[in-house]
C-alpha cells in the first residue's frame, strides 16, 4: 500500500472550520480513518470510514466533524465544523486493506499504514 499523505491543516479561531483531506492513490483500502495526537496525550481516533459506507465516531466530535469519501479522486475528507481549542492536534490519516465491524474504525491497531500528519491548531 502507498503512504497516504494529509493535507489541509492551518490555524483557526474557535467556531471556525477546516478541511483535512487524505489521498491515497491505488486500491484496496476498505477501511480508514482519522485519528489525532494533541502534545503529551495518545494518539485518538477521530472519525472512521469503510467501504460498505459505515462511518463512525468519537463522542467529542459527533456532531461537527463529518467525514466522506470521493471515491474517484481516492480521497478520504474530514470536514471539521465548529472547531474548539481541544481540537488542536496533528491529525494522521490510515488506512486497512480489511473492513471490520464499525467499533474497531477508531482503533489504531485496525489500522496498517499512516500518514504523516497535518498540524491542526484552533485558538481561543
Amino acid at each position: 500500500q502507498v503512504q497516504p499523505v494529509e493535507s489541509g491543516g492551518g490555524s483557526v479561531q474557535a467556531g471556525g472550520s477546516l478541511r483535512l483531506s487524505c489521498t491515497a492513490s491505488g486500491y484496496g483500502y476498505s477501511s480508514m480513518g482519522w485519528f489525532r495526537q494533541a502534545p503529551g496525550k495518545e494518539r485518538e481516533g477521530v472519525a472512521g470510514w469503510d467501504s460498505v459506507g459505515t462511518t463512525t465516531y468519537a463522542d467529542s466530535v459527533k456532531g461537527r466533524f463529518i467525514v466522506s469519501r470521493d471515491n474517484a479522486k481516492n480521497t478520504l475528507y474530514l470536514q471539521m465544523n465548529n472547531l474548539e481549542p481541544e481540537d488542536t492536534a496533528i491529525y494522521y490519516c490510515a488506512t486497512s486493506p480489511y473492513t471490520r465491524a464499525p467499533e474497531y474504525l477508531l482503533l489504531r491497531d485496525t489500522y496498517n499504514n499512516w500518514g504523516q500528519g497535518t498540524q491542526v491548531t484552533v485558538s481561543s
